[in-house]
C-alpha cells in the first residue's frame, strides 16, 4: 500500500504587512497589455460558467474578467489583501471565501478554476501543491479546466555552487530568488523597493516545481493536460521558455472528490 502523505501545513499569510502596496510595487502586472490577454484566454476556458480564482488577491484578473461576462468567486487566504480587494469598483460583486487554496471548498461547482503568477508555489510542500490540484479538480464540472500560470525553475541558469539568482534589477526594485533545498525544491524570494525615497524590504517562502510534475499532480487528481503556452498570447512553450500557462482539462467520465 502506498505510505500516507504528511498532513498539509498550515498555511502562513506572508502578504498581509504588504497587502496595502501590492500595485505599487508590481505596477507593470496591472498594464492593460498584461491583463487583456489572460482575461480573454480565461474568459475562453470558462465558457458560459462561473470561474473560481484560488488565491484571488486584490482581484488583478478577477475583476476584469467578471466585467468581460463571467461570474467569478475567489478564494484568499489573506483577509488584508481581501480588505484591498473590497476597496476597488466591482468588488461587491464578487463572492470571496477566505481560506487555504489547498483545501478550503466552496458550494460550487465550476467550468474553470484558475491559479497565476507562481501562487502554486506560495503552497510550500509537495503535498500542499498535490491537494491544490485535488481541490481544483473538486470544483469543476466534467470537461471543465484548471489553468496555471507559473514559472519554469531557472536552476541551469545557477553557476555551480551558487544558491542565489537575480531576477529584477531596476532603479527601484531589486528582487533575487535564494534557493535553500535543492532536494526540497524550497527557495525564498527577497525584495527591495525605494518607494518616495524610503527603502522597503519582503522576503516570502516558495517551492518551486518542474512542468513535469505539475502534469503528474494533474493526473493524480483526475486531470490531462489539454494545452501549454509560453504565455497568454499562445506563443509555443519550448525549453528556453522561462515561464507557461497550462490547462489541464477534468475527464467527463471522472469521480468528484
Amino acid at each position: 500500500m502506498p505510505a500516507p502523505t504528511d498532513p498539509v501545513p498550515e498555511p502562513v499569510d506572508h502578504f498581509a504587512p504588504i497587502a496595502h502596496l501590492y500595485e505599487t510595487y508590481w505596477p507593470e502586472l496591472f498594464d492593460p497589455a498584461v491583463i487583456e490577454p489572460a482575461v480573454r484566454f480565461l474568459a475562453e476556458h470558462a465558457g458560459d460558467g462561473p470561474a473560481l480564482e484560488l488565491g484571488v488577491g486584490t482581484g488583478r484578473l478577477a475583476l476584469p474578467l467578471h466585467s468581460a461576462g463571467v461570474p467569478v468567486h475567489g478564494i484568499e487566504l489573506s483577509p488584508a489583501v481581501v480588505e484591498q480587494l473590497r476597496t476597488r469598483p466591482g468588488s461587491q460583486e464578487l463572492d470571496i471565501t477566505i481560506g487555504d487554496m489547498a483545501t478550503t471548498r466552496v458550494e460550487q461547482i465550476f467550468t474553470l478554476v484558475y491559479l497565476v503568477r507562481n501562487t502554486i508555489m506560495n503552497l510550500t510542500t509537495q503535498d500542499a501543491q498535490v491537494a491544490c490540484f485535488a481541490n481544483a479538480a473538486a470544483h469543476l464540472e466534467p470537461g471543465g479546466c484548471f489553468v496555471m500560470e507559473v514559472m519554469v525553475p531557472q536552476l541551469r541558469r545557477l553557476p555551480p555552487g551558487e544558491t542565489v539568482r537575480p531576477f529584477t534589477m531596476t532603479t527601484s526594485h531589486l528582487g533575487f530568488d535564494e534557493v535553500t533545498d535543492f532536494v526540497a525544491q524550497e527557495s525564498w524570494s527577497h525584495h527591495y523597493w525605494i518607494v518616495d525615497g524610503a527603502l522597503h524590504t519582503f522576503s516570502a517562502p516558495f517551492r518551486y516545481v518542474w512542468p513535469s510534475e505539475l502534469d503528474l499532480m494533474a493526473r493524480l487528481a483526475g486531470l490531462v493536460l489539454r494545452e501549454r503556452w509560453g504565455d497568454w498570447d499562445r506563443s509555443p512553450f519550448t525549453s528556453e521558455s522561462t515561464s507557461h500557462v497550462s490547462v489541464w482539462q477534468r475527464e467527463a467520465h471522472s469521480e468528484r472528490a
